[in-house]
């Protein structure tokens, strides 16, 4: 008897469909790639869809994690050998003889205090926030704010970490661009001016890398069009 479940040779598909089929997976697979996997994994986004399904801003906090993580790695490993030299025997530092006291300068008139001129300047006026925001992070937990702005648009800023510094990276995206600022490790505060390079949404990302909770005030004023918090 024969194996009536061996398909024929006339069932089995032909070498062009083979080739078609495997030429259509690598090119879904491509699309799959550029589309989906790069900007949500590596926040590249070359064709903008990834920006439109939310992704690139999640593949944005995936390389901000990761780079926190190797500089706490890197910082650990400083700690540990900063330790080990310290144990090492100091060599003896030699002792500087003190120059003679200068009899002459004894004699000298004393210098008349100069006229008090800051006392009559009036004080500077503290500057008006148009937003302020408090938010507690617990250890490890992270924030994002953003400021929608235009390109060229000035904007001011102050925050403060109560209970422990913090990390922070401030950066923008925005019309298929993305930048770094500047990017910061245990600041206990900062303040001053963010100038939009592009139109888009600027601000800041926090993170706390403390072993306790911390309180994180942040208050923002200048040309903008609305502070949002996007994590």
């Amino acid at each position: 008897m024969y194996n009536t479940d061996i398909p024929n040779r006339e069932e089995l598909p032909s070498t062009a469909k083979l080739i078609r089929s495997t030429i259509i997976a690598a090119i879904v697979a491509l699309v799959l790639l550029v589309t989906v996997v790069m900007p949500a994994e590596y926040a590249l986004d070359p064709t903008g869809a990834g920006r439109l399904l939310g992704l690139t801003e999640m593949g944005e906090i995936k390389e901000q994690l990761a780079e926190e993580a190797a500089a706490d790695e890197a910082a650990q490993m400083v700690a540990v050998q900063s330790s080990a030299n310290q144990k090492a025997p100091e060599a003896a530092q030699p002792i500087a003889a003190e120059p003679a006291q200068e009899t002459a300068s004894a004699s000298a008139p004393e210098a008349e205090p100069a006229p008090e001129e800051a006392a009559s300047e009036p004080a500077p006026a503290e500057p008006q926030w148009q937003d302020e925001v408090r938010v507690v992070l617990t250890p490890g937990e992270g924030t994002e704010f953003k400021l929608t702005m235009e390109e060229g648009a000035v904007a001011r800023f102050y925050w403060v970490s109560e209970g422990g510094p913090i990390n922070y990276d401030t950066h923008g995206n925005g019309s298929g661009q993305s930048i770094s600022y500047e990017k910061g490790r245990g600041v206990p505060e900062d303040e001053g001016k963010l100038v939009a390079a592009f139109t888009g949404d600027h601000g800041w990302f926090f993170r706390n890398r403390n072993d306790n909770e911390i309180t994180l005030v942040l208050r923002t004023g200048g040309d903008y069009g609305k502070l949002k918090k996007v994590l």
